[in-house]
């Protein structure tokens, strides 16, 4: 497909990162100037008050799909540039309970989290660790992005103007916070977070002055009593939270940044701010949450959810960057029962992506997630399937599996198929962890033993070589002579009399695949054990 045949498609797609992309499109039609004169700008911003979450993957995931697209709608004409922004020069405020020699860093509880000691003693500090975890995560996945660290930006002067132009215009911030804020807070809040001298701490104190033309402001040392005057620029103040995200956005010259749902009020003020500063806040839009097992949102202190690691511990990159694209704008469970229905429904869409019209094409995840380049070939056998085939077999190892694969398809090997080989040692891991400990068999009923067995003598009576969908009619005749209503409770007597679970693939792929005379013989040892 041209250029320019993808661009019209592009610009009729419905898919989300294209509808986001041509907000900026529409953003920048509206400047004065044929072309920005500097690169388009977007940005993800991350904690680093604890270890990375899976989270912090998909915010980054998702603005990389955006702005792949932005670079399809303009035909790679105008420069970009991604950068993921860690905000380490923030108080440290709460010691994480997922971490080891927890019960060190509390005295350092208000410090920059680059002055907190690293806990893993791997790195000089707390937030360079956090920050190294983050990175590998990124390179892993192969994103092109710029690392900026906050503390760097300030201390370096690179927000020293804007942080001038926030003293110039200090009384417009001060009057779109304080409305959102209780008494008690008002006479306290202010945009500067000085950073004490003496202590290090990152200070949450009232200004008692401000001189414009010096470029500093005078605070009383909460510990001393001390009045005590300091220039906001290279890294003697950072910015409140609010404040600090306006900051940003225009000395960067941020043109878009998405975040999650429970920041829409921040997202709102922080825009007043950066317009009042003489900036136009991004474009973007907020996406719901990540909930754990338990309907909780997904922490960096608690821990909770899944981490990035565990994900690839049980399934491909690819299965992870899908659950990040599909449905952004609502909420969804992050565990671990997710990852066997992303792993198939990745492989559904990659599979389907080569026969599809092109404007089809720019709506299959597949598309979005591999950047236009989707790799060519699909997998013989599903996720799903391979689980039961590890549960009926036992195995442990790689080899097993791929003894009944060959069999299944005789053609494929872990030299020419090397995804499959990679989803088999997915597959093993997750059972292992999560199906083999919740499996319960039990006894079938008479009318289940009965039709069970007529089962197992019809497979001994088939023909050689039936393939998945002549062996499920199979099943499904032996369900209908023994008058199973409905029938699908025939399907769950046999996962749950035959694999210890409420539900499988189609029970005559899995029988193709684990073979007939297998398949009868597991009948027998379950019906007579």
């Amino acid at each position: 497909m041209s250029d320019g045949a993808l661009k019209t498609f592009a610009e009729d797609s419905k898919a989300w990162p294209f509808e986001e992309a041509r907000k900026i499109v529409k953003r920048l039609s509206k400047q004065k100037e044929a072309a920005p004169s500097s690169p388009i700008i977007f940005e993800t911003g991350y904690g680093p008050s604890g270890l990375p979450h899976i989270g912090t993957f998909g915010e980054v995931a998702r603005t990389s799909m955006v702005r792949h697209a932005f670079r399809v709608l303009t035909e790679d004409k105008i420069p970009t540039r991604f950068i993921c922004f860690s905000d380490d020069m923030d108080g440290f405020r709460k010691v994480p309970t997922n971490v080891p020699n927890a019960e060190m860093l509390s005295e350092y509880l208000d410090k920059p989290l680059t002055a907190v000691p690293d806990p893993f003693e791997t790195h000089e500090s707390f937030a360079q660790h956090n920050n190294a975890r983050l990175q590998s995560f990124l390179d892993q996945f192969g994103f092109e992005y710029e690392f900026f660290s906050a503390t760097e930006c300030y201390k370096s002067g690179q927000f020293d103007e804007t942080l001038l132009t926030m003293l110039r215009n200090y009384d417009k911030v001060m009057d779109i916070i304080l409305p959102t804020l209780g008494s008690e807070r008002q006479a306290t809040y202010s945009p500067f977070l000085p950073v004490c001298p003496t202590s290090g701490k990152v200070l949450q104190v009232p200004m008692i002055a401000r001189d414009v033309e010096a470029g500093t402001i005078t605070y009383k040392d909460p510990d001393s009593g001390e009045e005590i005057t300091t220039v906001v620029t290279g890294g003697n103040v950072k910015c409140q939270w609010k404040a600090d995200w306006a900051m940003r956005w225009v000395a960067l010259g941020v043109s878009y940044e998405m975040a999650g749902k429970d920041l829409i009020d921040s997202v709102h003020l922080s825009s007043r701010i950066a317009k009042a500063l003489g900036g136009k806040p991004p474009e973007g839009f907020n996406y719901e949450l990540f909930l754990d097992e338990k309907g909780e949102k997904i922490s960096k202190s608690k821990g909770n959810g899944l981490t990035i690691e565990e994900w690839l511990t049980y399934a491909s990159p690819e299965s992870l960057s899908l659950f990040m694209f599909q449905k952004p704008k609502t909420a969804k469970r992050l565990y671990f029962d997710v990852i066997p229905k992303n792993v198939d429904e990745y492989l559904t869409f990659s599979t389907k992506f080569p026969g599809q019209e092109p404007k089809d094409q720019l709506v299959n995840p597949a598309w979005h997630i591999h950047g236009g380049e989707v790799p060519s070939g699909q997998l013989p056998i599903s996720y799903n399937l391979l689980l039961n085939l590890v549960s009926a077999s036992n195995a442990s190892e790689p080899e097993v599996l791929w003894g009944f694969i060959k069999r299944y398809a005789p053609d494929a090997t872990a030299e020419t198929h090397p995804e499959l080989d990679r989803m088999v040692g997915y597959a093993i891991n997750y059972f292992h962890e999560f199906v083999a400990p919740t499996k319960e068999f039990r006894a079938p009923t008479d009318l289940e033993r009965a039709a069970i067995e007529d089962l197992a003598k019809r497979f001994d009576e088939s023909e050689d070589g039936l393939d998945g969908q002549g062996l499920q009619q199979i099943v499904f005749d032996v369900g209908k002579h023994h008058e199973f209503e409905p029938l699908r409770s025939w399907f769950t007597a046999l996962y749950e009399v035959l694999l210890g679970q409420s539900q499988g693939p189609r029970f005559g792929s899995f029988v193709e695949l684990y073979g007939v005379k297998e398949t009868v013989a597991l009948i027998h040892q379950k019906l007579n054990g």
